[in-house]
């Protein structure tokens, strides 16, 4: 479970308002990554009680992650453990999710060598002893509000009626601007009709990534993700954020395709799945 307010327990517990210990920071910062497949949480924490590292180090206690969404996960660390990697098949991000760390004992441990504890435990600190698989502590509630950036954000739509074309793929400072033609091949009469537009935005995606090549590659077209500086046109500090998001590690011309269907979510496979429901509808 999530500990949002401080829960009574008949021994001291670290938390970020406890006053049980003279400083009790247990901070955690997380960042959500993903790609087709998986999530990816990489996190740090800082843990001010000397006490609590030491029982870390020598394996007296153990950090466990809790992850609440549509169900709750736990995941026990090793000690040296920033990250967990879950298979998007074994967990359902929802619109609000709240991640913890928290301190299980893992042995019977006694207090009576918290010299961390405040002036309060002075006098019996000596007779407290936690019991195996205990709650010592418990972190700041970090929480997500949905997964990573949808690439659709990064398009608009637009009607020229004056094209010499039937669509014109135009990159601005800061978006990819589809020019239509006709309205109508916007599909807005039909069901669905963003996810009929994916081929255009697919089309979107492959004229922006080659222009974000083109200015970030080395000689040889090769972009290394991993030590790129983040560029200064907005346009492509977006895709850059996006590919890292989904764990992208470099992309080139020859990869382009590979890359698109990291961060698009699967929009060509929506797109025949809606293509077929119109079909077998009869619309």
């Amino acid at each position: 479970m999530i500990y949002k307010k401080d829960a009574n327990f008949p021994y001291p517990v670290l938390t970020n308002t406890s006053n049980s210990y003279v400083t009790s920071q247990f901070i955690l910062n997380v960042e959500l990554h993903e790609n087709v497949h998986h999530y990816r949480f990489d996190f740090s924490y800082e843990i001010d009680s000397d006490f609590i590292n030491k029982l870390l180090q020598i394996d007296q206690a153990q950090l466990i992650l809790v992850i609440q969404s549509k169900d709750n996960k736990f995941y026990r660390l090793s000690n040296h453990q920033r990250s967990v990697e879950i298979s998007k098949s074994r967990i359902s991000l929802s619109k609000r999710t709240s991640i913890q760390l928290h301190l299980q004992s893992k042995a019977d441990v006694s207090f009576s060598d918290n010299d961390d504890l405040s002036g309060l435990y002075d006098r019996f600190r000596n007779d407290i002893i936690v019991p195996a698989h205990s709650i010592l502590g418990f972190s700041n509630v970090v929480m997500f509000e949905g997964s990573s950036t949808k690439p659709l954000e990064l398009f608009e739509k637009k009607i020229d009626p004056t094209l010499k074309s039937d669509i014109k793929i135009e990159l601005t400072s800061e978006t990819i601007v589809i020019h239509y033609r006709n309205p109508e091949y916007q599909f807005n009469s039909l069901p669905k009709s963003n996810t009929l537009n994916n081929p255009y935005v697919y089309t979107g995606l492959h004229t922006a990534l080659q222009r974000f090549i083109a200015n970030n590659g080395d000689e040889d077209g090769y972009v290394d993700l991993e030590t790129v500086d983040p560029p200064s046109s907005p346009l492509e500090l977006k895709l850059y954020h996006l590919m890292k998001k989904k764990m992208i590690e470099s992309i080139t011309v020859d990869n382009i395709d590979e890359v698109i269907y990291a961060i698009s979510d699967k929009i060509i496979e929506k797109y025949t799945s809606t293509v077929r429901e119109l079909i077998s509808s009869g619309s």
